[in-house]
């Protein structure tokens, strides 16, 4: 065994130890009010700041009572819904221009998303020999853990590393978001190549490409891909751009941020937080419970057979057995989430060119039928509904895309996100953030050693 990977005995004393040692009785977070994960009851989260960039909208407010409503989200105020639609009526790509949106507060005009796309290929060019010697040297099965060491290395390339001065960081933060791509596929490429022995190929990225194009580009062995691929992962990337200041790694930018610390470290910190499988890593067990569903059902158009699967999900007796219908509900939307709203309809074009049209309808089928058999089976305080991991596996899935790069898909849609917040930080910031905890530990004499 890998001394540096072994748990000794001595260890595991420890751990026995700890656990016997730490752990908080449940009530006490009813008797301090106390809200755990900063949410109340309904999913509601403690307010902890103010900002601009985006909003999210699940109830509405009627003689001075909240109800629920169709989901929302907003970027900079602009209904998603309505910018999707924009970019799509004239046929082109809206990564990009969500990038400017985002990170500058408007819509570009021609000539402002021709500059930015413009700065977003001079900056596709990774540091003289950055690919051999920190992506080929140290390849890693978790792609997230190479963007994460990979960008902390760029620190060392940085002169200005530091420097926290918005031309500065916004020089930063435009980097990442063109470089996110090149790093997590030639991550995954080395590490088939060093693990799988497969054929290893490295594509540089090409200027008259959107990121979407360049994605499928630099990862195909042959380069080829269909303008509707290309158009349905520009639309996955710009629905997971942003997403309020409250998840869990945009606000892990804002605490990091306000430390004063440099782009570099507040954009993995953020990376580390969504490499959690409560945060990231939600499609991939849509896709793993899917595969798991089709090969324990006979006949995918069944409804008793689809709601028995459920209801044995909901019950700890399929899948993983934890208890949980993947791709269900949301912390904030209950009716629906937009975002899964508009994907739904370009979910099943692209199902029907890759002649998948039996999955999308038994899709479609658990996502009519999870709610009720949930209401049946637990006590819920809003709505359940589909959100956006629920199709987005799908659509990487279809789109031949590997499992070790959905997760890192979100990363390169979301890091515009986490910039514009991190600059919204540094521009108005007055404190390091730092919330309180209350101690419910009984005070005790210190023994001397020889007592014990």
């Amino acid at each position: 065994m890998n001394p540096f990977s072994q748990t000794t005995p001595e260890i595991m004393e420890f751990s026995n130890l700890f656990e016997n040692n730490t752990r908080i009785d449940p009530s006490l977070y009813d008797k301090y009010d106390v809200k755990r994960g900063l949410r109340d009851l309904s999913g509601k989260g403690v307010l902890a700041g103010l900002t601009v960039i985006s909003e999210i909208v699940s109830t509405k407010t009627v003689d001075g009572k909240e109800y629920p409503c169709e989901g929302k989200l907003y970027y900079r105020g602009i209904d998603v819904e309505t910018i999707v639609e924009g970019f799509l009526k004239e046929n082109r790509f809206g990564f990009e221009e969500v990038v400017y949106l985002l990170m500058f507060g408007k819509l570009p005009t021609k000539d402002e998303l021709d500059m930015l796309n413009k700065v977003l290929a001079f900056y596709r060019s990774l540091p003289t020999n950055f690919v051999r010697d920190i992506i080929m040297k140290a390849p890693s099965k978790d792609m997230m853990n190479t963007l994460a060491r990979s960008v902390l290395t760029m620190y060392s390339y940085d002169d200005y590393a530091s420097d926290t001065s918005i031309p500065n960081v916004l020089r930063q933060c435009l980097q990442l978001v063109a470089l996110f791509p090149m790093i997590s596929v030639y991550g995954y490429q080395a590490y088939c190549h060093y693990h799988d022995k497969k054929s290893l190929f490295i594509h540089p990225p090409e200027d008259h490409l959107s990121t979407a194009e360049n994605i499928l580009h630099i990862l195909r062995a042959d380069s080829k891909y269909t303008p509707l691929e290309a158009k349905i992962l520009d639309l996955a990337l710009v629905l997971h751009a942003e997403h309020g200041g409250g998840n869990n790694s945009t606000f892990t930018t804002h605490v990091v941020t306000s430390s004063g610390t440099d782009t570099y470290s507040a954009i993995t910190a953020a990376l580390c937080s969504l490499k959690g499988p409560r945060h990231g890593g939600a499609n991939i067990k849509v896709v793993q419970m899917f595969e798991d569903m089709k090969a324990n059902i006979s006949d995918w158009t069944d409804e008793t057979s689809v709601a028995d699967y459920l209801e044995q999900l909901l019950n700890k007796q399929a899948f993983d057995k934890a208890g949980l219908i993947y791709g269900m509900g949301h912390a904030v939307y209950s009716i629906s989430d937009p975002r899964a709203n508009v994907l739904r309809g370009f979910v099943e074009s692209l199902a029907e060119e890759k002649g998948r049209n039996d999955e999308f309808k038994l899709y479609s089928l658990v996502e009519r039928l999870a709610p009720e058999i949930i209401a049946q089976k637990r006590r819920i305080y809003k709505g359940v509904s589909a959100n956006v991991d629920f199709y987005s596996g799908f659509v990487y899935n279809m789109l031949d895309l590997p499992l070790q790069l959905f997760t890192p898909l979100f990363a390169i849609a979301r890091v515009p996100g986490w910039s514009a917040h991190r600059l919204e930080e540094i521009s108005n910031a007055g404190k390091i953030i730092r919330p309180a905890y209350k101690s419910v530990s009984e005070p005790r004499e210190y023994k001397p050693l020889s007592e014990r």
